[in-house]
């Protein structure tokens, strides 16, 4: 049996909160919640099976009795329970009851209305690094489950969003420009990551992208998402950004696919994009927003989203960072002037605790919410780092 050491015993007293999914579990929970368990007693909140098919889109693949069954025979948690709440904050009332001394959350797990709370309740929101004990392998559920399930990419949208809508492009043609990703973690749903047009990609190709053109596979999957005479059409961009690997532009003139395509796969320029880019979760879009409620598109605007498109891609192409933050910050300040919905006071105060932390940032795909995406030249305390698909992955 290991023994506790004096520090240990001194924190044992505390008490200590984790809160997730904790399906398939596997040794990098187990290595996490040993970690924690470091801090003092260790309290686990599980999200119900009706959360994670909420945020996450599928089933579990152990129901929550046999998780919580599972969790509470791990040597290091103290007590384990289902979180009586629902969506990301699910937790809210168990922490509010246990009144821990710390929660602790892996960088995936951060967000900035975790922090929020724990303002508010005096709670101590400390971040660990995902490493693994010593002697195994890095694992991660999302990994786990690519051996069996579903590993397509997902996509972030860096310049342009929006002029893949003809009721855009028609004013101003332009580039919108795409970042194809490899799912190191599973993001949520209705939080820009192109989770919808990723769940239709499923039903074609339920575990993996086939061996064809990715073009012709992006043209394939935009098809089949939008069915004739739709009312609403989905945008091709994010299409595109599952299944063309890498850096991608596409240009767009009054017209839902388009025109001809750019693309970079340069591992010296993905690796300095994957080296600059960080990622924040906010929250899943509300179901009752609407985007389209009051815009102001119209040319000067449209064009000011073109051009930023255009000088961003030059930027990344020179590996210019201030170059880039220019034309980051252009973009998305062009795309929240047609559409004024994307923003929110709740948004702008996440901002701005970030306005000294990063160089420039936007909203992951329609806003409203989502993950918040920073650009920077230094690594951002508690933020995600991104993993660029490459042209040989197979996928």
């Amino acid at each position: 049996m290991e023994k506790l050491t004096s520090h240990q015993k001194q924190t044992k007293k505390k008490r200590v909160f984790v809160s997730g999914c904790y399906d398939l579990l596997h040794s990098g929970h187990v290595a996490f919640f040993k970690e924690a368990s470091k801090y003092g007693d260790l309290y686990v909140g599980l999200g119900s099976d009706a959360t994670v098919a909420e945020l996450k889109g599928r089933e579990t693949i152990n129901s929550e009795q046999e998780r919580l069954y599972m969790v509470k025979s791990i040597r290091y948690v103290c007590d384990a329970f289902v979180n009586s709440g629902s969506g990301m904050m699910d937790f809210e009332n168990e922490l509010r009851s246990l009144k821990p001394h710390l929660f602790v959350v892996n960088e995936d797990g951060y967000s900035p209305a975790k922090q929020a709370l724990c303002n508010e309740l005096g709670i101590e929101l400390k971040v660990l690094e995902r490493i693994p004990d010593a002697g195994l392998p890095a694992r991660s559920t999302t990994a786990i489950r690519q051996n069996s399930t579903c590993n397509l990419p997902y996509r972030i949208d860096l310049a342009g969003t929006w002029i893949d809508q003809p009721y855009v492009s028609k004013h101003y043609p332009g580039w919108a420009i795409t970042l194809s990703l490899e799912p190191i973690i599973e993001y949520n749903e209705r939080c820009g990551m192109s989770t919808s047009t990723r769940n239709a990609a499923k039903k074609i190709w339920p575990y993996h992208l086939p061996l064809e053109k990715p073009e012709r596979l992006a043209e394939i999957l935009f098809k089949f998402e939008n069915d004739p005479g739709a009312e609403i059409i989905s945008g091709a961009q994010d299409a595109i950004g599952i299944c063309m690997p890498g850096l991608v532009r596409h240009y767009y003139d009054n017209a839902y696919w388009p025109k001809k395509f750019e693309s970079i796969h340069d591992d010296d320029v993905l690796d300095w994009l994957e080296n600059h880019i960080y990622m924040v979760l906010l929250w899943p879009r509300p179901k009752s927003l609407n985007l389209l409620s009051n815009t102001h598109i119209d040319i000067d605007n449209v064009k000011a989203l073109a051009l930023a498109a255009e000088d961003a891609w030059e930027a990344i192409k020179q590996k210019n960072l201030n170059a880039f933050t220019i034309a980051f910050r252009n973009s998305f300040e062009a795309q929240t002037r047609m559409f004024p919905a994307m923003l929110n006071n709740e948004i702008e105060k996440v901002i701005q605790t970030y306005q000294n932390k990063a160089l420039a940032w936007k909203l992951a795909g329609a806003g409203g919410g989502g993950y918040l995406i920073l650009l920077s030249n230094k690594p951002v305390k508690d933020a995600m780092r991104i993993k660029i698909r490459r042209k040989d992955t197979g996928i």
